[in-house]
């Protein structure tokens, strides 16, 4: 009976679901199939198709013809910043999730996310993920090496993603999370739209610290993260992957002007470790002079990456071993 009550509850809440969708046709039918399967029907699923040059266009279009809580917007190819921006702005949801079009989610993730909100009267509600690849089908379960403990505080939320290695069920993406809509300030809390990796980070930290936000962890799998052999995660471009830099040079100024300057070595150690993926990427590709930049990147904030790995000794050895090059 008290289940009832608690479905009964939430069931008025309309969820807004965002998915930036392009060149994904091979996944896109069984990641709408899930989102429409959910258990808390009360949805209005948002596909902005960037740009596809693949089926995924028309596949959006049959799953809109088929299901009125589907609406699709087609746009020139501007990144995943600005598809998500077309879906912030046309959401009507009392709450609001991400979803990527490559990935799948567990039919009743937003009934236990929104059930886990509204009973806390926290701001936003995080569940641990799987982790899969294209090459097997074998489901890694993602979790913590700490234990998370409910009400999440405001600093928790904000450092949690960048312990990453603590608290790698939490992590900073906005796909295994649900928002409440006013948070996002009827569009004025948007994702930069030129930044086109690591987005996610930058926004959800401006959110939190903005909005003093308090959380609270659902310690279940619900979200099913597929690692794609062309995932911008995968990209072994110079140039992209310097974006990621703007995003925790741009955490560590929120932190430092938040109140929270003695913990913003997390985001400089952050920094450095992806100074040191772009170092290596360099060299491979010969590009001696990027290369040498990223040295004397790693130089300036080795201290910091050593702060943050003192128990990962094999972490200190890789980075070593980039500054001996």
């Amino acid at each position: 009976m008290a289940g009832f009550l608690i479905r009964r509850f939430v069931m008025n809440d309309k969820i807004s679901i965002v998915v930036p969708v392009f060149n994904t046709e091979s996944h896109l039918t069984k990641c709408l199939t899930s989102i429409l399967s959910q258990t808390h029907s009360n949805i209005e699923v948002l596909l902005i198709n960037d740009g596809s040059t693949d089926k995924s266009g028309t596949i959006c279009d049959e799953f809109a013809n088929n299901d009125s809580r589907v609406k699709v917007f087609h746009k020139e190819n501007g990144g995943v910043s600005s598809a998500k921006n077309i879906g912030l702005n046309h959401s009507t949801g009392d709450y609001v999730g991400f979803v990527d079009s490559d990935d799948w989610i567990a039919s009743d993730m937003y009934e236990v996310l929104l059930s886990a909100l509204k009973f806390s009267k926290a701001d936003i509600s995080v569940a641990r993920y799987y982790k899969t690849n294209e090459d097997d089908d074998e489901l890694s379960e993602v979790v913590n090496m700490h234990q998370i403990n409910n009400p999440v505080s405001t600093k928790d939320m904000v450092l949690y993603p960048l312990m990453r290695d603590f608290y790698l069920g939490f992590c900073g993406y906005m796909c295994n999370k649900l928002f409440s809509a006013r948070l996002f300030e009827q569009g004025k809390m948007c994702f930069r739209e030129d930044i086109r990796y690591g987005e996610d980070v930058l926004l959800y930290t401006q959110i939190v610290l903005s909005n003093n936000c308090t959380g609270v962890y659902v310690d279940k799998p619900l979200y099913y993260y597929l690692q794609r052999n062309t995932a911008a995660s995968k990209s072994r471009s110079v140039e992209f992957r310097k974006n990621i830099l703007k995003v925790y040079k741009c955490v560590e100024q929120l932190l430092d002007e938040n109140g929270y300057g003695e913990d913003s070595f997390w985001a400089r150690g952050f920094y450095c470790y992806h100074v040191s993926v772009i170092a290596e990427i360099a060299l491979e590709t010969g590009v001696i002079d990027v290369f040498q930049e990223m040295q004397k990147q790693i130089n300036a904030h080795f201290d910091d990456y050593r702060k943050t790995n003192l128990h990962f000794p094999n972490k200190l050895e890789r980075m070593r071993k980039i500054l001996e090059q």
